[in-house]
C-alpha cells in the first residue's frame, strides 16, 4: 500500500506515512497482518508527490551447500524471491528496493538503499518503522531486557502478547504461537556492521496488537546506525512451521548469510573440550591443576582443554598483556603436555583486553603468538553489547581470528545471525541462560532447558556447557560448591544431542566423572550433525530429537517438571540393523537422579521405541550401523 509522505515526529527525520505494508499467510491462515515497512533517515526531506512503484523482479533458487558445523548437510537453500523498487522514497537517493524471499519454513524480507554513483553517501538511521500485526492475541515464548546492554541470559517466559507493558524490550529470537496449527519465531539474519533488531508491544489501527521494532543504540549517540550507500540492511525474518519442532529442524538463518569467506577449513574442528573452572566457585590457574583437565580431556578422546580466566593474570585493566601468561603458568610445560595426549588449548580472553590491543594495533601480533603456540582457538568473554560498533567488532575478531587459524568462541555475547556460515572458524557463542547458573541460582529449571531448543536455540549453536554429573531432582538441588544441576543424569546425556554446539564444553571436573555412567556416551557423542528430526515435542515441556552422523543416529529425549512417556517410531534409521545402546531413567521413581540404566539391543526400523522419563528426566540413544 502506498500513500502521501507526512512529516513524522522525528526531528530532521522524514519517512512514508501510511509506509508500505506486507502480510503473511500459512496454510491458508493469516500469521502477520498488514504491517508497516520502513526506515527513517535523519536529515532526509519527503519528496514531492508520493511515493511511486518503479519496477518489479523475481527469481528461485534451489540449491544446496556443504557444511561440516551444523546440524545438517549438505543443506538444501529453496525460495522465491520478489525485488520491488520504489522512486520518491525518503531516501538520500530517492529510492527504496524491497527484498522479499519466501521458503518452505519461512519468509524474509530486508531493506536496500542503493547509491547513486560509484562515490555513495553517508546516511544515518534513526527509527526503523518495521512493524508485526496480528489477527489475536499470540502466545508468546519472549526473553525480555531492561536496558540494551546486557549478555542474552535471560529465561523465555510464557506470556500472551497484550501481557507485555509497552515499554519492554523483548530480544529475539521471538517464539509465539499465532494458531493451533501455526508457530512463528522472529529473528534477524546476516547482522552485519548494523544495530541488532528488539521489539515492543504496540496496538496497530484496528485496535489489535503488534510488535514494533527497535534497534541497539550507537553509543556515541549518532543514531542508530551510520553508514554509506549502497547499502543493505539485515534480513527480518519469520520462521514458521505447524509444529515448534519444524522451526528447529530449519537452516534459514544460515541460508540468508554469505557463502564461507575461508577457502581451506580443512583446519576448523568441531569437538567436545574439558573446561578447568565451572565445577568450582574458585579459581586455581596452576600447572597441577590444568595438567589434570588436559590428561582428562585426552583420557575422553577430547580435542581440547580450556584454559579459562586468569592464565594471563589480572584482566580487563590496561596493564593486561593477552601474550604473557601468569607467572604461576610453565606455559611451555602445558603446551608440550597437552601436545603428547593429543590435546590442543583454548585460551579465555576479556573482551576489555582483546579490544584494547585491537585499537592499538597489537592483536594481530597477539593472534599471531597463538598461532605459533598452536592454539585451537580463543573464548572472548563480557562483550554485553549489541549496537553497530559491536555488531561490527565480532566480524572483525572472528576474521583476524581466521587469519591465524583460531577458531572463536564468543561469551557474553548477543544471539547468533548466521555469521558462522561465513565465517565458519566461530563454533558457538553462549548467549544463553546456561549450565553455569546453577553456580549462583535456581535459574535452570527443567522448564526453562525445555524452552531453549524452542527460541534461543532456533538460531544457531549455544555454548550451555553441559555434562554436569552432581545431578538432582528440582526438589532436591541446592545451591552448593561443587555445582549440583537441576535433571536426571540421561537427561544431563540427551544434553549433548538436543542441544547444538559444534564446540561443545563438557562443563564437570575429572573427579566427579570417575568411574560414572554415562561417560560411555560422552566418548561417542559427536557435535556435529548430517540430519536433524525433531520426533515430539512442546515447548518447556518435552522434547524428543534424533541426529545422524554419517550412518549412525544419536537420540535425546528430555522432559521437565511432568513424567513423559512417549512411543518413537524409528522409520528414521537406515535399512540396516542397529545395536542401540540406552542411557535412560531408572524405572524405581526413588531412585537418585545420579543413577542412569543402560541397556542395549538390536533394533530396525520397523521397531518402536517406547521412552519412560521421570520429571526432569530423559533418555540418550546411540545407534550404531551395523
Amino acid at each position: 500500500m502506498v500513500s502521501g509522505i507526512t512529516k513524522p515526529a522525528y526531528p530532521g527525520c522524514y519517512c512514508v506515512r501510511p509506509q508500505l505494508t506486507f502480510a503473511v499467510t500459512f496454510n491458508g491462515r493469516t500469521v502477520i497482518s498488514p504491517s508497516r515497512l520502513g526506515l527513517t533517515l535523519e536529515g532526509v526531506a519527503p519528496k514531492s508527490g508520493t511515493l511511486a512503484f518503479q519496477k518489479v523482479s523475481g527469481g528461485k533458487k534451489d540449491a544446496y551447500w556443504q557444511t561440516t558445523l551444523g546440524k545438517n548437510n549438505p543443506v538444501r537453500d529453496c525460495y522465491q524471491e520478489l525485488t520491488l523498487q520504489f522512486t520518491n522514497a525518503p531516501t538520500p537517493t530517492g529510492t527504496l528496493i524491497l527484498v522479499f524471499r519466501a521458503y518452505n519454513d519461512g519468509i524474509a524480507f530486508r531493506y536496500h538503499l542503493p547509491a547513486a554513483n560509484d562515490s555513495g553517501q553517508d546516511f544515518t538511521v534513526t527509527h526503523e518503522d518495521t512493524e508485526f500485526h496480528f489477527a489475536s492475541d499470540p502466545t508468546l515464548w519472549a526473553a525480555t531486557y531492561e536496558k540494551f546492554t546486557h549478555p542474552y541470559e535471560h529465561e523465555y517466559s510464557r506470556t500472551k502478547l497484550s501481557s507485555l507493558y509497552p515499554s519492554t524490550l523483548v530480544g529475539l529470537p521471538l517464539l509465539m504461537q499465532t494458531d493451533t496449527r501455526a508457530y512463528v519465531a522472529l529473528a534477524e539474519a546476516d547482522l552485519t556492521d548494523w544495530a541488532s533488531l528488539y521489539v515492543k508491544r504496540s496496538i496497530n489501527p484496528s485496535g489489535t496488537y503488534a510488535l514494533s521494532a527497535q534497534l541497539s543504540p550507537r553509543i556515541d549517540g549518532n543514531g542508530l546506525v551510520h553508514s554509506r550507500l549502497p547499502r543493505n540492511s539485515p534480513w527480518r525474518v519469520l520462521m514458521i512451521g505447524e509444529r515448534p519442532g519444524d522451526l528447529i529442524e530449519s537452516d534459514l538463518i544460515l541460508n540468508l548469510n554469505p557463502p564461507s569467506a575461508i577457502a581451506d577449513t580443512s583446519w576448523i574442528k568441531p569437538g567436545k573440550m574439558a573446561w578447568d573452572h565451572w565445577w568450582s566457585g574458585d579459581v586455581k590457574m596452576d600447572n597441577p591443576t590444568e595438567k589434570r583437565f588436559i590428561q582428562f580431556a585426552s583420557a575422553m578422546g577430547f580435542p581440547y582443554q580450556l584454559v579459562d580466566w586468569q592464565w594471563y593474570g589480572p584482566f580487563n585493566t590496561p596493564a593486561a598483556d593477552i601474550t604473557k601468561p601468569a607467572r604461576q603458568l610453565n606455559f611451555p610445560e602445558l603446551l608440550q603436555f597437552a601436545a603428547e595426549r593429543n590435546v590442543r588449548l583454548w585460551v579465555w580472553l576479556h573482551s576489555g583486553d582483546v579490544n584494547r590491543a585491537l585499537k592499538v594495533g597489537t592483536l594481530d601480533e597477539a593472534f599471531r603468538v597463538y598461532e605459533r603456540w598452536n592454539l585451537a582457538g580463543v573464548k572472548i568473554d563480557f562483550m554485553d553489547r549489541d549496537d553497530q560498533d559491536m555488531v561490527a567488532w565480532y566480524q572483525t575478531v572472528v576474521e583476524l581470528a581466521a587469519k591465524h587459524h583460531l577458531m572463536v568462541d564468543f561469551h557474553g555475547a548477543f544471539k547468533p545471525t548466521g555469521l558462522r556460515r561465513t565465517w565458519p572458524n566461530l563454533l558457538t557463542r553462549e548467549g544463553v541462560l546456561g549450565n553455569e547458573y546453577n553456580k549462583f541460582s535456581g535459574r535452570v529449571t527443567p522448564e526453562h532447558k525445555l524452552t531453549l531448543p524452542f527460541t534461543r536455540m532456533l538460531v544457531g549453536p549455544m555454548d550451555y556447557t553441559p555434562g554436569g554429573f552432581l545431578n538432582r531432582s528440582p526438589a532436591e538441588w541446592k545451591q552448593t560448591t561443587p555445582t549440583q544441576v537441576m535433571g536426571s543424569r540421561a537427561q544431563e546425556l540427551a544434553l549433548f544431542v538436543v542441544y547444538e554446539s559444534a564446540l561443545t564444553c563438557v562443563t564437570d571436573d575429572p573427579e566427579n566423572y570417575r568411574g560414572q555412567p554415562g561417560l560411555e556416551f560422552l566418548r561417542v557423542v559427536p557435535t556435529t550433525w548430517d540430519e536433524t528430526r525433531v520426533l515430539d515435542g512442546e515447548v518447556g515441556r518435552h522434547i524428543v530429537i534424533a541426529r545422524r552422523k554419517g550412518k549412525d543416529w544419536f537420540l535425546g529425549g528430555m522432559t521437565g517438571d511432568d513424567a513423559y512417556r512417549v512411543q518413537i517410531p524409528l522409520s528414521f534409521l537406515g535399512s540396516s540393523g542397529y545395536t542401540a545402546q540406552a542411557f535412560t531413567d531408572p524405572t524405581n521413581p526413588a531412585a537418585s537422579y545420579e543413577a542412569v540404566s543402560i541397556s542395549s539391543r538390536r533394533m530396525t526400523q520397523s521397531d518402536t521405541l517406547t521412552l519412560t522419563m521421570r520429571p526432569a528426566g530423559g533418555a540418550a540413544v546411540y545407534f550404531k550401523a551395523e
